[in-house]
């Protein structure tokens, strides 16, 4: 019976321990993940090197900007969608993106194609 009780106990034991370290290496991946996402969002990189490829893109009055990065990233000018919408967000460009046909390059980064958007409407704002 005490033999019985012990097995239980040092089984139970181990479970516990097993859920941890699965609830800590779930924790430990999901912060690498987080990380990498969150330092995209102000550190993207090109997807080409110079001096990449020229892509025409038009974008029509009244695209959002998710609709704008589906574009792009349908062209191979980004890597993720909606990683663009939260780099809009956070720059300096939110709300800023015109509609026009622009020559943009895979040899761009993300603010790099947003300073282009946008560049019509900073010229009228001076």
């Amino acid at each position: 019976m005490k033999t019985k009780k012990i097995v239980l106990k040092i089984g139970g034991t181990v479970l516990k321990i097993c859920a941890i370290l699965v609830i800590l290496l779930l924790v430990i991946k999901l912060t690498g993940v987080a990380y990498d996402f969150g330092y995209r969002i102000f550190a993207d990189e090109a997807i080409d090197s110079a001096p990449g490829i020229v892509i025409n893109v038009a974008i029509v009055e009244g695209k959002s900007v998710k609709e704008i990065g589906e574009i792009l990233e349908e062209k191979g000018l980004i890597r993720d969608k909606t990683l663009f919408v939260f780099q809009e967000k956070f720059s300096d460009y939110h709300g800023k993106l015109n509609p026009g046909v622009y020559e943009l390059n895979t040899a761009m980064t993300p603010y790099e194609m947003m300073a282009v958007m946008s560049e019509n409407q900073e010229e009228e704002e001076q």
